[in-house]
């Protein structure tokens, strides 16, 4: 009597000592919206490439700046959104390198985001050298010439920045790396609109960036399986 009244005691026990079953949480949620201007931007201008006649030649109806380029409905393309604040990204970097090609003496990509850890794979696809030239100031800087024919090459940054490349042997030439610690973020096309998907339940802050008009910020928070709307507007300068 007294065992089976110890094996009753014992399953109850269990019973209250047993870990509690955790339903699984909601659904990721997204951020979805359009960067545009107010204004009137700053034109294009023409790239000069008269000191070296064959990139000259690669581009018989010639090549514009790309400092600042819109599309329709005043979209603004080359802006980078991030999550700037918030849940803590804890992922690991991308084992995928990102590609970034000189061709036709022009940085194929003006604005190339990746992960802090990530490496960008530099490649050269025209008949003639280039010195490609990252100007750091948080990670370290430095500069490499890569002349034709020669295989890609990779590199990593650790910290968080955003760092102006440009070519020491074609002076027009000009990108930016912008790299980051989160792996939420986007680069507008030329719609002007971006996507941030895969957001845990939370409050974020949300960074617009661009080159010649700086950043803006914005808050909101995201509850489990919604898409939330948000948009950017910069003050274009002419």
């Amino acid at each position: 009597m007294r065992m089976q009244l110890a094996k009753v005691c014992v399953a109850a026990l269990s019973l209250v000592c047993a870990p509690a079953v955790v339903s699984p949480g909601p659904g990721a949620g997204a951020i979805s919206g359009k960067v545009s201007y107010t204004g009137t931007p700053a034109k294009a201008k023409p790239v000069d490439m008269s000191k070296e006649p064959a990139c000259a030649k690669m581009h018989p109806k010639g090549l514009l700046t790309e400092n600042v380029v819109t599309g329709p409905g005043n979209a603004l393309q080359n802006v980078v959104v991030y999550i700037s604040a918030g849940a803590p990204d804890s992922s690991a970097a991308p084992a995928a390198a990102v590609s970034f090609d000189q061709k036709g003496c022009h940085y194929a990509t003006h604005v190339l985001a990746l992960r802090t850890g990530q490496n960008v794979e530099i490649s050269n696809s025209d008949p003639l050298a280039h010195n490609i030239h990252p100007q750091a100031k948080i990670n370290r800087e430095w500069n490499r010439l890569q002349p034709p024919g020669t295989p890609p090459f990779s590199y990593s940054y650790e910290n968080e920045e955003f760092i102006p490349v440009k070519c020491n042997i074609h002076a027009w030439m000009k990108a930016y790396f912008v790299v980051l610690k989160t792996g939420h973020f986007a680069v507008t096309g030329e719609d002007g609109q971006f996507k941030l998907p895969d957001l845990p339940p939370g409050k974020y802050t949300v960074t617009a960036w661009h080159e010649s008009y700086g950043t803006r910020s914005q808050e909101l928070t995201i509850a489990g399986g919604e898409t939330q709307t948000l948009n950017f507007v910069f003050p274009a300068m002419p």
